[in-house]
């Protein structure tokens, strides 16, 4: 599934839906929430002006292997993103994306209903949220530190407010 958002984002996203437990009849609405959430992510953490985004969602056993090959984490979670810029100690500070390939995001779908559960919200704000992370990890945002977790945390919450999916 490959899409092209409107906006000032060219935008190609590419999701595979190895779990099946959402029918296809009900796919439509989530993925325009999807392209929504990853298209404005980018654009307002300033990322590149063409970018292209594989979503992969899985299941919990499948998220737990990946967590564990790639991680060394052995047990599930909700979201992975594998950066295909991610800058290095010898490159400078500005990060030049040379191509449009931001990388991959991988989320869990029994996870993200879980959790919509326990937090008190939809199932589809959940996922969108699980995406919209994913893309900023992509993009270099991370959650190590209070500071960046801060920054992170503010940018994810302005794209949920832009795409109206409040908690």
């Amino acid at each position: 599934m490959r899409g092209r958002l409107c906006g000032s984002t060219p935008m190609n996203l590419d999701i595979n839906w190895e779990e099946e437990s959402i029918p296809e009849d009900d796919r439509g609405e989530l993925i325009g929430l999807l392209e929504q959430g990853i298209e404005k992510a980018i654009r307002l953490s300033n990322g590149p002006e063409e970018a292209e985004v594989s979503l992969t969602l899985v299941n919990d056993a499948r998220i737990h292997e990946l967590n564990r090959d790639y991680r060394g984490v052995d047990r599930p979670t909700d979201v992975l993103s594998f950066a295909l810029q991610e800058e290095t100690e010898d490159e400078p500070d500005i990060l030049d994306y040379e191509d449009d390939l931001l990388g991959d995001i991988i989320i869990s779908v029994e996870r993200a209903r879980n959790q919509a559960t326990d937090y008190g919200h939809s199932f589809e704000r959940e996922l969108v949220y699980l995406a919209v992370h994913g893309t900023l990890h992509l993009l270099g945002y991370d959650h190590m530190e209070e500071e960046e977790k801060g920054k992170m945390r503010q940018q994810e919450e302005a794209v949920m407010s832009q795409i109206g999916l409040l908690r």
